[in-house]
């Protein structure tokens, strides 16, 4: 079988591109370099590291040409001006201002349906909405499982020019009144229940709390048509508002305009996961975050992709439920979160290697940087050691991808996102916002703008040039750290508001995290920074260990040996809270908030825990805080 090479570290990669070799072995070394096979290489839609420098550098010097090419090959009732972008992204020279294909007129509905597929297919629920006064610029609030109908009902909004706002059907009733509160919907789209695993969660009822009304119509939809006229747009028109958690604790509107953003994602899609025609395409998130907005709904429907769409958790009834779909349905393209690549790791191969799993050849990584060792048993074991990894990093404001592997065309690093995405230009910054070369560690962030950027903070435009452009001007600030090698590959950290400061040392908890998992007791870790009286602040770290596995001081001195060997002294745990589990939301995101009042001991400060995949984790973890 062949497969990916690995080669030394420092044999050259992105910038230095020198001759990739062939050949097949297994990703065994963290900072090896993993190669495409020979024969994925050469029908990749980005063959080599040549012929992505050269589409790279025209993206750079010639954005508007570069991206004006590809906008073509969609549908435009009115073409744009002969400015393709206009941007301020300076805040000493005035507002910050983003706009591409301004004056275009397209309806993001119309290119990802009519010009796929026969007229009318997916638009069942337009003509209900226009019914009851849903028009043009008007807000709709989904709040919907991950049925058929939630794409159906997004697609429906962008074709009659409505702007939807999807809400993840985990959230309270509490945090779903916060944003009909914010952006005041024309209608609320929900159903009566949803079975979550074993759980039935009643999202009706929430709803009507929510807004203390039960008297919604019920099923409406059966009675209207099956067509619906197309509303067209101004690329600039809004399409979408996605609220995302803000350090203030009131949600940010993140706002996406129609043009730009149908370009980009369906860009990003194409060449990041190397899409084919013949593919099918598999991605594991809910349409409440922005990964099941650019990469379950627009980005492959753009490009007339086939999709499997999973009502439920990908490990219920049991850890082998993945790959009975994959398999079932001959997935070959499958896009998940790291947090689900470690749940399936404690649970052992064999849920894996029962099935056969041939029809995948693309394997991708999304939410939060992944760890090497849970890296290359993604690659080695679920991939066989034969299909690439898109280790994606980009925000729910960026829209699409901003660094990834693109397959095929370069070597990976276990763990590295590895290089910018067209027309994306990453720079490191330090403290006082000066760009750093080469080989550092810094703050991340981007100069100049890209077509999938977000516009705005919805009613809040102050907010959105305070916390993204204020603190490093010139610059679009993404809140991460990260560091870049002597390769020119890049490197996440984590936020930097998940930066433990120890004596002076900055620590990313993701770097200590994955020193943790490096261990092979150790399934999964999430580490926090408490408060220190002689150190500032010291790191807690939460671990789940392999099923099976006792708690011993012994393992937990090993585990604290482990983080000084590969990290050093200063980055030790002064605390390994054993976990039986971590307190997540239910797409998989770990909920550091709660860690941080438990590692505190500010139980009384717990918050609202109902919305949590398993509540009971967090009184388990109470009950061991002292063990």
């Amino acid at each position: 079988m062949e497969s990916m090479k690995i080669l030394p570290s420092g044999a050259g990669c992105i910038p230095h591109l020198n001759a990739v070799i062939l050949g097949e072995s297994l990703a065994t070394e963290e900072n090896d370099f993993v190669l495409p096979s020979e024969e994925f290489a050469s029908q990749a839609n980005v063959q080599s590291p040549e012929q992505y420098l050269k589409m790279y550098k025209r993206s750079i010097e010639d954005p508007a040409g570069f991206w004006s090419d590809i906008a073509s090959e969609f549908y435009w009732k009115q073409k744009w001006g002969d400015q393709v972008c206009n941007e301020n992204f300076d805040v000493r020279k005035g507002n910050i201002n983003i706009e591409w294909f301004k004056g275009g007129i397209t309806n993001i509905c119309y290119n990802c349906l009519d010009r796929n597929v026969e007229a009318g297919l997916g638009d069942k629920v337009a003509n209900y909405l226009k019914d009851i006064g849903v028009k043009k610029g008007d807000a709709v609030i989904i709040y919907l499982p991950m049925l058929m109908e939630l794409p159906i009902t997004m697609l429906a909004c962008a074709r009659i020019g409505a702007v939807h706002s999807v809400v993840f059907a985990g959230f309270s009733s509490e945090s779903l009144s916060q944003r009909i509160i914010d952006c005041k919907p024309k209608v609320v789209i929900t159903c009566n229940a949803v079975k979550r695993g074993s759980k039935v969660i009643y999202l009706k009822d929430i709803v009507d709390t929510a807004i203390n009304d039960s008297t919604q119509n019920g099923d409406v939809i059966p009675q209207y048509p099956t067509t619906c006229p197309v509303e067209w747009l101004d690329a600039e028109d809004p399409l979408f508002l996605l609220y995302t958690s803000g350090s203030t604790g009131k949600p940010k509107g993140v706002v996406h305009t129609t043009g730009g953003y149908m370009v980009y994602t369906a860009t990003t899609f194409k060449y990041a996961f190397d899409y084919k025609p013949s593919d099918i395409y598999w991605c594991t998130a809910d349409c409440g975050w922005i990964t099941g907005h650019s990469y379950v709904t627009y980005g492959p429907i753009l490009n007339g992709a086939t999709v499997v769409l999973y009502e439920g958790a990908p490990n219920y009834p049991d850890a082998g439920r993945s790959w009975n779909i994959v398999d079932k349905y001959k997935v070959s393209i499958f896009y998940t979160a790291p947090t689900l690549v470690r749940s399936l790791m404690r649970d052992g191969d064999e849920h894996v290697t029962r099935y056969s799993r041939k029809s995948l050849r693309v394997l991708g990584s999304v939410g939060e940087p992944i760890n090497p060792s849970a890296w290359r048993w993604f690659y080695n074991v679920i991939g066989d050691s034969r299909c690439p990894i898109s280790d994606t990093w980009w925000q729910t404001e960026t829209g699409g991808f901003m660094i990834t592997p693109l397959p095929g065309a370069w070597p990976q690093k276990p763990g590295s996102a590895t290089c910018p995405f067209f027309g994306v230009q990453p720079v490191i910054v330090d403290e006082n916002g000066i760009e750093i070369e080469g080989e550092c560690s810094g703050y991340l962030c981007v100069k100049s703008s890209w077509p999938g950027a977000f516009r705005t903070l919805y009613g809040d435009h102050e907010r959105y040039e305070t916390t993204y452009f204020k603190p490093f001007a010139g610059y679009y600030f993404s809140g991460d750290g990260c560091s870049r090698d002597k390769d020119g590959y890049y490197w996440l950290t984590g936020r930097v508001d998940d930066v433990i400061n120890v004596s002076g040392h900055r620590i990313g908890t993701a770097e200590v995290e994955s020193a943790l998992v490096s261990h092979p007791k150790c399934a999964e870790a999430a580490v926090v920074g408490v408060e220190h009286e002689v150190k500032g602040q010291s790191i807690y770290a939460f671990v789940t260990l392999v099923g099976g596995v006792p708690y011993s001081e012994e393992l937990r001195k090993d585990l604290v040996l482990t983080v000084r060997k590969q990290i050093g002294a200063f980055a030790a745990p002064d605390k390994i809270h054993w976990a039986p589990g971590l307190p997540k939301t239910r797409s998989g995101k770990i909920m550091r908030r709660i860690l941080r009042k438990i590692a505190s001991r500010q139980l009384d400060e717990l918050g609202d825990t109902s919305t949590l995949a398993e509540p009971n984790v967090v009184n388990q973890l109470i009950e061991l805080a002292d063990s």
